[in-house]
């Protein structure tokens, strides 16, 4: 038993540093995105971003998917003590990502402007040899991951989102430099596209820095343990040697399904994009460099910050309830009542984090927006509406992620990818009406991807509850947090107004107001009974939460 609580320990622990660098490496992609966009503005925003959706596209097809699928066939290996075994599958991972990679990246490098403008295939180029590498990075995560070590991942991760924002900047900055001979903006549109390309290429040219460092990073980290690695190969005693072929085989079959489900989820942008860059601008006859501006100011400004609360929610309910995957193990052993449980508990925890986030943004919008970048007052207004848009889709879009994990963790692999599918449809077709006979423009793709999320949330909900006979608690779960997040809201917006005319700056104001919002929120939560000290002690530093809930007498 001591045994067994020690390995529990551990793996929360070792959920707990992964899901804190998921959090700290979104953060620094956020924050380095103001500086960026002071570089090379709305224009060339919106050309990395058309080209950094299809370059998702074919990373995830291709190597995003490799250290999950990876950690989980060599981890299987491990705890038979096949150190042989495992070390085959991690080499013919290598051969698999190389060989898969490396075609990934000549496709997009030589078809880029069979998918993009002139100017946005210049920024694909520069993205396309990111892929290779990026697989052999995966492959050396995944077989750290696979030992129950998460600590190299995370730092690599760190790293990587460090030297991203670097050279991001930098070579946007150089290149715009050197190619223009100033950082003014021209007035003519021809100079200004050129401008816009140079500085989107030296963005992409920074992701390709951070891979490589993260890469350099883990290759070092391999020559550190090799010694340690290739003694437990010598030791292994196993008779049983698996062929190439058959680990290539078992290989194929473990990572399509991860290919399919990433690669799925995350073609809701690439048909955005496509839609409204290249769709609307010839049905309409609309000025292009005008619709990627617009562009760069939805899914570069407010479709990035919407992003992060997700993230957040995510890697905090990993870290909260890190033992999502033994929701498996309790179903193979019949225990439908521990997956139940294990199920309400998840779903409160993100449910707890993911509503007030949206109600944030839903009363600070405007704040956030200009805490985070530079705009003229145009486009300040018109990303600040479009937050306000997205914030609702903050809670789908968290509730259904963690509802696709307990799927597939229930054996329903399937399912996830046609809800994903469906909703899909749903949002193409509804983004196409909207844009064509309304005047909602943008706004347009807000509500399509909101109703793509809330679709996606909808069907997944009823998946787990037939695959499981879960049965939702909403009160403490949605109702008790949603008062909470309402009485934070009016807090923040009250404060930050307050503060506003006092200090006359927003900056300062919008900090404050939010570190208020959060001491409200959990006041509020612990005041109507929204969480029990057992739950609250399963958080991070839940102790001192809970030892500071009973010094201010809000808990008992």
């Amino acid at each position: 038993m001591a045994d067994n609580g020690s390995r529990k320990n551990s793996f929360i622990v070792q959920a707990g540093i992964l899901a804190a660098a998921g959090i700290i490496s979104r953060l620094i992609g956020l924050l380095y995105r103001g500086p960026l966009h002071g570089v090379i503005g709305d224009l060339g925003l919106g050309y990395y971003q058309s080209a950094h959706n299809y370059y998702t596209i074919i990373l995830l097809i291709s190597s995003y998917s490799i250290p999950s699928a990876i950690s989980k066939v060599i981890a299987q290996k491990l705890a038979l003590r096949e150190y042989r075994n495992a070390h085959r599958i991690f080499k013919c991972a290598l051969w698999y990502v190389m060989a898969v990679g490396g075609g990934a990246s000549l496709l997009l490098f030589f078809g880029a402007e069979i998918f993009l403008s002139p100017q946005e295939a210049a920024v694909l180029r520069a993205f396309a040899p990111i892929i290779f590498v990026y697989g052999i990075l995966g492959v050396l995560r995944g077989y750290f991951q696979a030992h129950k070590s998460m600590i190299q991942t995370s730092v690599s991760q760190i790293l990587e989102q460090i030297a991203n924002a670097i050279v991001s900047i930098g070579a946007a900055y150089l290149l715009i430099q050197g190619t223009m001979g100033t950082m003014e903006m021209p007035e003519l549109e021809a100079d200004q596209i050129s401008r816009a390309t140079y500085g989107a290429v030296g963005s992409a040219l920074g992701a390709g820095a951070g891979v490589l460092v993260a890469l350099l990073f883990m290759i070092g980290v391999y020559g550190l343990n090799r010694k340690v690695i290739f003694r437990r190969i010598r030791a292994d005693r196993h008779m049983n040697e698996d062929s190439y072929k058959l680990i290539m085989r078992n290989i194929v079959m473990v990572v399509t399904p991860f290919i399919l489900s990433t690669a799925v989820y995350n073609l809701s942008g690439t048909v955005n994009n496509t839609i409204y860059t290249q769709v609307l601008p010839n049905l309409k006859e609309l000025d292009k460099v005008t619709v990627s501006s617009r562009w760069g100011a939805f899914s570069g400004q407010a479709q990035t910050i919407s992003n992060i609360p997700v993230a957040f929610a995510t890697a905090l309910a990993a870290a909260v309830v890190p033992e999502i995957p033994s929701i498996a193990q309790l179903a193979a052993y019949g225990d439908e009542k521990g997956v139940r449980q294990k199920i309400a508990l998840a779903v409160k925890s993100i449910m707890l984090i993911s509503i007030p986030c949206a109600v944030g943004l839903l009363v600070l919008a405007r704040p956030v927006t200009g805490l985070l970048f530079r705009n003229v007052q145009e486009t300040e207004d018109l990303v600040t509406g479009l937050l306000m848009s997205l914030s609702l889709s903050v809670i789908f879009y968290a509730f259904s992620t963690l509802n696709s994990s307990i799927l597939q963790g229930l054996g329903k692999v399937n399912r996830p990818i046609v809800n994903a599918a469906i909703a899909l449809a749903v949002q193409t077709a509804a983004a196409v009406l909207l844009l064509l006979y309304t005047d909602l423009d943008l706004y347009s793709i807000a509500i399509a991807n909101t109703l793509y999320s809330g679709v996606m949330c909808i069907l997944n909900q009823w998946a787990v509850r037939r695959a499981a006979g879960y049965r939702q608690e909403i009160m403490k779960t949605f109702v008790v947090p949603a008062l909470a997040a309402a009485c934070m809201g009016a807090v923040a917006w009250a404060s930050y107004e307050g503060l506003l005319m006092l200090t006359e700056s927003s900056r300062i104001s919008v900090v404050a107001a939010i570190g208020l919002a959060v001491c409200v929120y959990f006041a509020m939560l612990l005041l109507f009974r929204g969480i029990s000290e057992e739950e609250l002690r399963s958080f991070p530093k839940g102790h001192l939460m809970v030892r500071l809930a009973k010094k201010l007498r809000l808990m008992k």
